[in-house]
C-alpha cells in the first residue's frame, strides 16, 4: 500500500508536502509524483521539489490512494489524459483517492464524485459534478477524501492516515506534532 501525490508545476506546496510529510511519519510509503517529462517540480511559490517518479512509470495497486493537490498545477494535472484514464481505472475498484482545494474538480469533472460527499476550494463547487457538496474542512465518504485548502492542509493530511491506518494512530500523530483542532 502506498500514497502518490500528484505534483504539477504550480501546486499549492502545503496541500502537497503536509501529505507527504505526515503520512511518512505514520511509516506510510508515500511517493511524489511529477505528471510531466521532469522530475522537477516548482511550486505556487516557487519551491522547486524533485519528485521521486514521473506518472507514466509508476504502477497503482487496489489499496493504494492517489492524492491531487491544489493550486496552479491543478490546471496542468487536468489536462493530463493519463491521469484522467488512471483516476477512472482506480475508481472502477473503488480505489481510494484524496483530493484538497481545487483539486477535487478533477475527479468531479470526470464524473467520479456523483452521489459523494465532497467538499473543496470556495468557487469551485460547480466542478463537484453530481457531487453532494458540503462545507466541512474535510469530508470522508466511499473511498474520496475531500478538504477545502491550505488551511485544512494538516486536517487532510490526518485523514489520511486515519483512512489507511486507522484513527488512533492519527490522533497519536496529531498528539505527537502539537496539533490543536
Amino acid at each position: 500500500m502506498k500514497i502518490l501525490v500528484m505534483m504539477a508545476n504550480g501546486f499549492e506546496e502545503i496541500e502537497a508536502l503536509s501529505v507527504v510529510d505526515v503520512a511518512r511519519r505514520a511509516g506510510i510509503e508515500t511517493v511524489m509524483v511529477s505528471v510531466s517529462e521532469e522530475y522537477y517540480v516548482d511550486s505556487a511559490r516557487n519551491v522547486r521539489v524533485k519528485a521521486d517518479k514521473l506518472l507514466k512509470d509508476i504502477t497503482v495497486e487496489k489499496e493504494d490512494m492517489i492524492v491531487i493537490p491544489g493550486g496552479q498545477g491543478v490546471e496542468v494535472l487536468e489536462k493530463s489524459g493519463e491521469l484522467a484514464e488512471l483516476l477512472k481505472k482506480h475508481r472502477s475498484y473503488s480505489g481510494r483517492v484524496a483530493a484538497i482545494c481545487a483539486g477535487p474538480s478533477i475527479p468531479g469533472e470526470l464524473g467520479l464524485l456523483r452521489g459523494i460527499k465532497a467538499v473543496c476550494y470556495p468557487g469551485y463547487e460547480q466542478y463537484l459534478e453530481g457531487a453532494q457538496v458540503a462545507y466541512d474542512d474535510v469530508a470522508v465518504d466511499s473511498n474520496f477524501i475531500t478538504s477545502r485548502g491550505p488551511g485544512t492542509a494538516l486536517a487532510f493530511s490526518y485523514a489520511i492516515v486515519g483512512e489507511i491506518l486507522g484513527y488512533d494512530v492519527a490522533d497519536k500523530l496529531k498528539k505527537d506534532m502539537l496539533y490543536k483542532n
